[in-house]
């Protein structure tokens, strides 16, 4: 019986994702924070809860646009210069252009500096699946934003993995016929990834101990011979 879906794995880390990825579209979904770098007109409206450079839009009387004899009706208030809001992934990319300048991105807390040296101290104490799912593959996805912080960003990324890496494969060597919900909590996605293989690893290793991994079957062809042979020495 084939499966409904067969899982393609995540563009390797860097600036592109694999669009045919489930993970990867997931991913280019969460949220990041940007600000206006120029007037958008009309905007402001798909973002109701910006933040300081729009208030004094919604303070200018709106004027009716409406045509003679139409419902009277308000064009929406605009997104002034340092307007903040935030933008999916995908979309932060699309409209990220630095001759344009049409919006400039600022980093998630969590790669900032004040967490980059939190991880540098310790990453195994922070809960990376609460912090962002997709903590690695987003982080990498920053670098295409030409942040001043990139290098800091890359290395805070591969130290952070780097520092937790054994303690996932450990746990994972350690954990056979148990609940292992507790264990994958605190792991972003990728995480949890490497803690199924190593737990794959483990049970291939258990049913090979106990001769269980290659058990020699007749094949369904010689059964089906033998029991066509049995009838007809019946008859």
């Amino acid at each position: 019986m084939s499966e409904a879906y067969f899982r393609v794995e995540p563009g390797a880390l860097g600036r592109e994702e694999n669009f045919l990825s489930l993970d990867d579209i997931l991913m280019s979904h969460e949220k990041l924070p940007a600000r206006a770098a120029t007037l958008l007109p009309r905007l402001g409206a798909f973002f109701p809860d910006r933040g300081a450079g729009a208030e004094a839009d919604d303070a200018l009387p709106q004027v009716s646009w409406a045509p003679a004899g139409a419902a009277r009706a308000f064009p929406p208030a605009s997104l002034d210069v340092g307007s903040k809001f935030e933008l999916p992934l995908w979309l932060a990319k699309g409209l990220f252009d630095n001759k344009r300048r049409i919006l400039s991105v600022e980093l998630p807390k969590i790669y900032q500096e004040g967490w980059r040296t939190v991880f540098s101290a310790d990453a195994n104490v922070v809960d990376l699946h609460k912090m962002g799912p997709y903590f690695y593959g987003f982080g990498s996805q920053l670098l295409y934003f030409d942040s001043p912080e990139n290098a800091d960003i890359s290395q805070s990324l591969l130290q952070t993995f780097i520092g937790r890496f054994r303690r996932i494969m450990d746990s994972s060597q350690n954990a056979y016929n148990e609940d292992t919900s507790a264990l994958v909590a605190r792991l972003d996605e990728m995480e949890r990834g490497l803690f199924q293989m190593g737990q794959k690893g483990l049970n291939d290793f258990q049913c090979w101990e106990k001769g269980q991994a290659s058990q020699i079957t007749a094949s369904t062809l010689v059964q089906n011979y033998k029991k066509r042979k049995f009838t007809d020495m019946e008859d």
